[in-house]
């Protein structure tokens, strides 16, 4: 038996042995329970075929969740992107002072609980004219608004939460990235005359491409998937109008509230395909997928 672990064709398998049970156990089987649960009525334990997903095809507020989960995605791309690259830049440049200071400062709203921040800015942006919100525009000389009952204003209050957690989280994805570049590159580039945007431009950009794919492709699942902000922000799966409505709070409200999980089952096989196929669009645009050139 020795003999046997110590082998050094069966040693490698050994050592992944606990990763290929991992994802057996807890991704490809419960995939594979939920495609059979897809095709099902669970409650009346009856086999419907592929019912469960034409009903969605017609479902028009499933088809609004899908509208308000990629509007949430091409917001936090839009800002979850350029501006963590740039301030990542300027937390690595020589003559920022006590940037560990603020890597830490930017690193902290990651590690705040959901159900807190969430909370906090439904209090801000409460409708009584005592709220914070409120305050800032009597005092602009602007009636109070009610921020989670508009489609636009509930939009930006979602964003703000997204800002505020994962601003500093992408920060260092891409300090990590930019501080994997030789500063050799930097110093011939100033020697040739090229000013701070032609070297970021030029060498920062495109040596900062692998973790902006990452960051990009974990942005997408996220931005996706995006569900605990909205149902704290409005204090519940039911937001006016299904304003704040998810893919996964259907999902929730079709699976949980409503106990139809054959239904819901179905929602998430489309979730996780839509995940899939964005993804796979994007790394095929980013160049990812292209070989290497000989």
């Amino acid at each position: 038996m020795k003999k046997f672990f110590y082998s050094q064709k069966i040693a490698p398998y050994v050592f992944v042995l606990p990763f290929v049970l991992t994802v057996l156990l807890f991704w490809i089987a419960p995939i594979s329970n939920g495609v059979l649960l897809s095709f099902q009525d669970v409650l009346k334990d009856q086999w419907v075929g592929t019912k469960n997903y034409t009903r969605l095809l017609s479902d028009k507020i499933f088809l609004k969740a899908i509208l308000n989960s990629l509007k949430y995605m091409i917001g936090t791309l839009v800002l979850l992107i350029p501006f963590p690259m740039l301030f990542a830049s300027l937390l690595n440049s020589k003559l920022m002072v006590k940037a560990n200071f603020f890597k830490s400062v930017y690193f902290l709203p990651a590690l705040t609980s959901v159900v807190v921040v969430g909370t906090i800015f439904r209090l801000m942006f409460g409708e009584a004219s005592a709220s914070f919100a409120n305050q800032v525009m009597e005092a602009l000389g602007q009636s109070p608004i009610k921020w989670l009952k508009g489609v636009g204003t509930s939009y930006i209050i979602l964003l703000l939460i997204a800002c505020w957690r994962w601003t500093g989280v992408n920060i260092l994805y891409f300090l990590a990235g930019l501080q994997s570049i030789p500063t050799e590159l930097y110093e011939a580039a100033s020697i040739d005359g090229a000013s701070k945007w032609q070297q970021f431009k030029n060498i920062s950009m495109p040596l900062v491409k692998p973790t902006t794919v990452y960051v990009l492709t974990i942005s997408i699942y996220a931005g996706l998937s995006m569900f605990l902000e909205s149902y704290m922000i409005f204090k519940g799966n039911n937001s006016p109008n299904n304003i704040g409505l998810t893919i996964v709070g259907y999902l929730y409200r079709q699976g949980i509230e409503k106990r139809a999980m054959g239904y819901a089952c179905a929602v998430g096989i489309v979730l996780l395909l839509s995940v899939m196929i964005v993804n796979l669009v994007q790394l095929k645009l980013t160049g990812t997928f292209d070989k290497e050139e000989k």
